[in-house]
This record gives C-alpha cells, structure tokens and sequence, in this order.
C-alpha cells in the first residue's frame, strides 16, 4: 500500500473516470490455452462494475477466437468487454495501448495467464474506500501448478506486510511481485503517466538493452531539446493560412518559449546593421559557400547584413534558453522594404542548426528543430502538393523505380534548403515572386536539385481547438533530375496516395513537411508519443491491405 505522496491532481475530471468502475487491462499473446482461466475468473467476481480491456499483442494461434467466444457471456455479466488489436511488440507495448481506453476509478492489469479468487476485486475496492489516504492496494498470490492441481502461497521474504513502502523491497527481490495482485486508483496513475504512456522496457540481454538505450539517445535529445528551446517569429500569422496560424497554446504545454515580434522591429533592427565591420567576413563566406552558383553577387553585402541582424537578435533574445528556432515572414512587404529575399539566409542558419521556417509557420519550425535533435543533422522544410509530371514519371521513374505515379511527388520550396543537402546550387531570384514584383527585389533564394538518399517527411501540428496532432512517413529522394526551379527533388514514399487523402487532408494538415535525410520515423514516432500526440492522431503512411478508418475497404 503507498501512501498519497502530494501529486497535483489535474485534468480528470475532463479525462472522465466513472466512480466505482474498475478497469482491467491485460495484454495476451498466444494465449489460446490459459486465457479462459483468466476470462472465467473474471466472470466470478462479487464486483459489479467493471470493464475488461484485453489487448492482443498480434497473437498467432486461436486467442482472438477464444476472445471473442467470451463477448455475449460479458455483456449479460454487464460488463464491458473490449478487444484491442495490436501489432506483435511486447506486453509493455500491449498495455500502453490498453491505458488509452480505460475508464474506471480503478485500475488493475493482472496478467492473461492469472486467476482471480472471486471476492479480489471488490475487497480491494473496499479497501481504498475505506482508506482514502492510500492510492494503490496490493493482496497476496498463490502459485499454480495447472498439472497437479496444487497452489501454494508466494513466498514473502521479509515476512512484514504491513511494510507501506515497498519500492527497496521490490528493487531488492526482498517481497513479491504479481502484476494482478495490485490495484490503483486511476486519477493517480494517470497524474504520474498524464499522456497514458508508460516508458516501454523490453527484457533483454546486456547487449540488447545497450542499443535498446542508443536508440533511445536521439528521442532524449528532442525531448530534453524541447525544454531549453525558444522560437522566435517576425510578422503577423494570417487568419486564413493555417501553416501561419494554428494555435500556439500547445507550445507552452510542451515547455518552448515563444517570443512574437513585428517585422518592423525586425526592420529597424536590419537597419542598425547597415556598414557592420563583419560584412565582408560574411560576403566572403558566402561566395566560398555558392562557387559558381554564385549569380546575384551585387546581393550579398545586404544578405550578409541581414544575417548579422538575426543572429545578433538570437543572441540578444535567447535569455536563459539553449536553443532558439526562427519563423519568419517572407512575403510580399519583406521583398519591398529589405530588397532582396530571405532564402538563402534561412538556408544557411538551418545548415548551422538553427532552423528557420517561412511563412511564419511556427510549427513547421517547431517540426524542424525536432529533426535536427533526431537525426544531428541538417534539416529543411518542403510543400508536400506537388505532382510530378506524368511525362518525367513515364521517362526517368517508371520501370527504373519500384513506385507509381501515386507514390511520388515534389518536394519544392523557393530556396530555403541548405547547400549541405543540394546536389548543385545556384543563388538566383524568386521566380514566383517576381511575376508581380520587380525581379532586383526578389533577390537571394537558393536553387537546386536535392541530394538523392533516405528521407522521413514528419510534422508536428496543432489543431485549431489545440490538439496535437502529427504524421510520420519514411521515403526516399530519387536520383532523377526535376527540371525544374527552387529547392526542389522528386520524393517517394510508398502508398502515398492513400497516406495524402487519409492522413494528410484528413488531418487538416498545412502544405509544409519537415525533411530528415535519413529514415528517422521510429524515433520521430516515439517522440511524437511522449510529447502526447494520442494514437489515433499519430498518422503514418499504412502499407498495402492495412486499411486507415475512413478508407472503403472495396477500392
């Protein structure tokens, strides 16, 4: 039994436990033989209120037939009965995605292989209810041998059960451990674990839980990255551009400062820069950097100038923050006021590890520095709605590539992609932009093809009434020439389709992606559910034959 140790209680009144109700989550795995012991067991309580959650950790025998076989006899016990499905991964796995539908006051896990004595869930009820100063409530076990039929008692080593503190006992072996004998109140067991996620620790040898523990690095990195990170944005977020827009209540959630300026100040500030003695410095690191694709070098003393104001206002600004992230406004005043374009100068402080998203799109940056965390490396932000034409596909992709036409796109921004990530560059003017504006003021965006290799398109969002949302896709950046202008490559990711539709519209979700060069998706997956992203709103590009909820399953 613990004692109420102060936790904050918060959020469950709207999480929506029903008073009285105790929730059993067990995982199962080839469980056909033992698993009605457990199920009939469960049918014999004394207790009336209950809902069993039964999470199937992608068995491969009988155990969803034998599940199943259960469901009328639940509902006239009148107790609610749920089969989960789930990809084989282990117990820890199967029970997280259990944690997500439990409802009760209480909460009990017994393993598909336990049996409950009749009267165990309600005299553990009674217990806590008797006793409103503890939290959780532990009974004793029995070993049974199901071949001879005898039971005897788990040995207690310390053989003092009215110990209240049990955490040394438990680490030192010294009392026993049974996952059903337990039972805890849910509001406290959610306020240790509010995103219903527990750290998942698979058993392993010394090897095994090594790697387990580097792979675990880069998702550490973002995590504890997050908390010392502060996003600085220039320029209004138009109402009806929803990259600019979304709702930043989630950014304070997840611990990042935001510090919101006009682009006035940003001006004023450009201004003060005007004949800074590091100009030529920064003009010449420019030029070693561009080579040849050097073609507006009447531009970049006012580039340079411009990269001395931000990075003098990230140092003025970042306060007692680590890391500090950049959203800026790009168009159409910027151009008219400062005289060139910002591109190649976002490029550039993306390259050093400071991401900078345009369009004032504050969680495509928040997406970015993510990745950076991730994979240590450069990053970059990218449309996602671009087709690639059929005449290239027929030409350069088909029968050379293992993709359709459905499975490729453009990946295109004007110019905001590091040189580190182009197969050749060229600092030219803003096509688009100069259709409506003098071309001289469209100055400064970073052209070229992007380097072929392993991609992962991610994006982190929040809704408009601030829920977090996010998708993860691993793909590839084809070795074909785009013909084309901007930073631009011809990206793959299998069933892309269908991951465009299901996902992405969907999902409500702007036309920006974060790019990772390499397949990151399993980290970024596990850092998108530790930050609380729920499961059903965690989107991936599901293979062939795994259907998405809204998808028609005749074609």
């Amino acid at each position: 039994m613990l004692r109420e140790q102060g936790l904050i209680e918060q959020g469950f009144i709207e999480q929506g436990f029903i008073e009285g109700r105790v929730s059993l989550v067990t995982p199962v795995f080839n469980g056909e033989s033992y698993l009605p012991g457990m199920l009939e067991s469960v049918l014999c309580q004394t207790y009336p209120q209950m809902e069993v959650i039964l999470v199937d950790d992608g068995s491969t025998d009988q155990t969803i037939q034998v599940a199943e076989r259960y469901r009328e006899r639940f509902v006239k016990r009148g107790y609610d009965y749920r089969i989960v499905h789930s990809g084989h991964k282990n117990a820890s796995a199967a029970i997280n995605q259990g944690l997500s539908y439990v409802t009760g006051e209480y909460l009990i896990w017994p393993d598909s292989d336990d049996v409950l004595e009749s009267e165990s869930v309600e005299k553990r009820v009674e217990f806590l209810k008797r006793h409103p100063q503890y939290q959780c409530v532990r009974s004793l076990s029995y070993y049974f041998d199901p071949i001879t039929g005898e039971s005897r008692k788990a040995e207690e080593q310390t053989g003092n059960l009215s110990n209240e503190y049990l955490f040394w006992d438990i680490l030192e072996s010294k009392t026993f451990v049974c996952c059903g004998c337990y039972m805890i109140k849910s509001e406290r067991f959610f306020a240790i674990f509010p995103k219903r996620h527990i750290p998942e620790y698979p058993v392993g040898t010394a090897e095994e839980c090594a790697d387990m523990i580097h792979e675990f690095l880069p998702v550490a990195r973002a995590i504890i990255g997050l908390s010392d990170l502060k996003i600085i944005s220039f320029g209004p977020r138009p109402l009806n551009f929803l990259a600019c827009n979304a709702p930043i209540k989630q950014l304070y959630n997840l611990g990042v400062e935001i510090e919101e300026n006009s682009e006035l100040d940003l001006f004023e500030a450009f201004n003060k820069h005007a004949g800074d003695p590091r100009i030529p410095e920064v003009v010449a690191d420019m030029e070693a950097e561009l080579g040849e694709g050097n073609k507006k070098p009447e531009i970049l003393s006012k580039l340079a100038q411009y990269e001395l104001t931000l990075l003098d206002w990230i140092e003025d600004h970042k306060g007692y923050r680590k890391y500090v992230a950049i959203a800026g406004k790009c168009w159409p005043a910027f151009q008219t006021q400062f005289g060139f374009v910002p591109c190649y100068v976002n490029s550039r402080l993306t390259g050093r590890g400071i991401p900078v998203s345009c369009e004032v799109d504050i969680y495509g940056c928040l997406s970015e520095f993510i990745g950076t965390c991730v994979s240590n490396d450069v990053v970059t932000l990218l449309d996602i709605n671009n087709t690639v034409p059929y005449d290239l596909y027929n030409e350069d992709i088909k029968g050379k590539y293992d993709y359709t036409s459905n499975d490729v796109f453009m990946g295109f921004h004007c110019g905001n992609t590091s040189t580190k990530k182009l197969s050749f560059c060229q600092m030219k003017y803003q096509l688009i932009m100069a259709r409506s504006l003098p071309e001289e003021v469209t100055q400064g965006t970073l052209e070229g093809d992007i380097t072929p290799g392993n991609i992962t398109f991610f994006r982190l969002q929040s809704t408009a009434d601030c829920r977090l949302r996010a998708y993860v896709a691993n793909g590839e950046v084809l070795p074909v020439a785009t013909r084309s202008f901007g930073g631009i490559g011809i990206f793959a990711i299998p069933e892309m389709k269908r991951f465009y539709r299901h996902v992405l519209i969907e999902g409500n979700y702007p036309h920006h992606g974060a790019v990772a060069f390499g397949h990151y998706g399993k980290a970024l997956f596990e850092v998108f559910k530790y930050l609380g992203v729920e499961p059903e709103e965690l989107g991936f590009n599901q293979p062939k034959g795994m259907l998405y909820k809204t998808e028609n399953p005749f074609g």
